[in-house]
């Protein structure tokens, strides 16, 4: 039978958040900072000695909450790139992954997942064969990037976290909006606001949402393709709303908030690198500038392939005479299944090869 867990993880809480958390205790918004730095900015599970906090709130506040961790199933370090992807188990089964991209400059990004599965079914992506298992808590967010800090070979500083590893983040809007700010927040791990991503296959109502709040972390759809029909075959919710609503969502958004429309795309051998491709993006994303952030898949099933390097570059170009920005990004850690649900998927008995 699986541990019922406190249900006030500190580590899922802002100092804000914690200070009103139990109006009964004496937690002023200062204590609260401390209280946040010490077991999400410095990552420790005691409050022992804390300056400014007594010993009996301090055991109080212990007693009341939790610092508890997530167990590490697995940890597999690419020999190819230096990707790292771990793979967790909290405390009711639900396993989830992670993982660490090295960057450019001497710093980590950390992919974090938001869901254990994902219920909407993409054609392309091994979460989606795995089905939804749950929403993750916010403190279960948060704990897969100190999870990573903690690591012996982490020895350079994580400077962006990006919300594209298992499940759709707005299916799981609040809990990410949470880790996200406790992300952000000087007593949490101080990453800037620009530097945090997240990324929706295309959840209409959560996306105005997000734009009408004003957040400050960036904004991807990930498209995949600008054709409905086409792209109603890869995504099932594109069923539900259609490109044309969701790239006047994004053009809002833009508009609102400053920069482009970030579309993510995920790039497919003869399904998503044609010129009509490129075309429906200009056409459905006219009026504003448009950052294309391309990948290529990684599906070690077989069922789609990668383009060959002339295949991406026809498509590059179709881009670039239309005048859409774009940026490549690398599919790191192909000898370690760093895709999304490759790792759970090996994990619960299957082979994703």
């Amino acid at each position: 039978m699986a541990r019922v867990m406190p249900s006030d993880h500190l580590r899922g809480q802002t100092p804000d958040s914690l200070a009103t958390l139990w109006p009964d205790l004496p937690l002023d918004p200062s204590i609260a900072r401390r209280v946040i730095s010490r077991v999400t900015g410095e990552g420790r599970d005691d409050l022992a000695g804390l300056t400014g906090v007594s010993h009996a709130l301090a055991a109080e506040i212990a007693r009341r909450g939790s610092t508890e961790r997530l167990e590490q199933l697995d940890r597999r370090e690419s020999a190819i790139d230096g990707f790292v992807k771990y793979l967790f188990r909290a405390a009711d089964g639900a396993t989830f992954e992670t993982v660490r991209i090295p960057l450019l400059a001497p710093r980590f990004s950390v992919c974090v997942s938001s869901q254990a599965g994902c219920g909407l079914g993409c054609t392309f992506c091994e979460t989606g064969r795995l089905g939804f298992k749950r929403n993750l808590e916010p403190w279960e967010i948060v704990e897969q990037v100190l999870a990573v800090k903690r690591d012996e070979s982490s020895l350079r500083p994580i400077t962006g976290v990006v919300f594209q590893g298992q499940g759709e983040p707005l299916q799981n809007y609040d809990a990410v909006i949470r880790a996200a700010a406790i992300f952000r927040d000087p007593s949490g791990l101080k990453i800037r606001g620009e530097s945090i991503t997240i990324s929706t296959v295309g959840l209409l109502p959560a996306i105005e949402r997000y734009t009408d709040e004003g957040h400050v972390f960036r904004l991807i759809l990930s498209l995949t393709s600008a054709i409905d029909a086409k792209r109603a075959e890869l995504v099932p919710l594109a069923k539900t709303y259609p490109v044309a609503a969701l790239a006047a969502a994004m053009r809002r958004h833009a508009r609102l908030h400053g920069g482009p429309v970030h579309l993510g795309w995920v790039l497919m051998s003869g399904v998503n690198t044609g010129e009509d491709e490129a075309e429906a993006i200009t056409r459905e994303f006219a009026g504003g500038p448009v950052r294309v952030h391309l990948i290529d898949v990684n599906d070690p099933s077989g069922r789609t392939r990668p383009p060959d390097d002339a295949e991406r570059a026809r498509f590059l170009d179709a881009l670039r005479a239309r005048g859409v920005a774009f940026v490549r990004r690398y599919s790191g850690g192909p000898d370690i299944h760093a895709a999304c649900g490759m790792l759970a998927s090996t994990a619960r008995g299957g082979n994703p090869a």
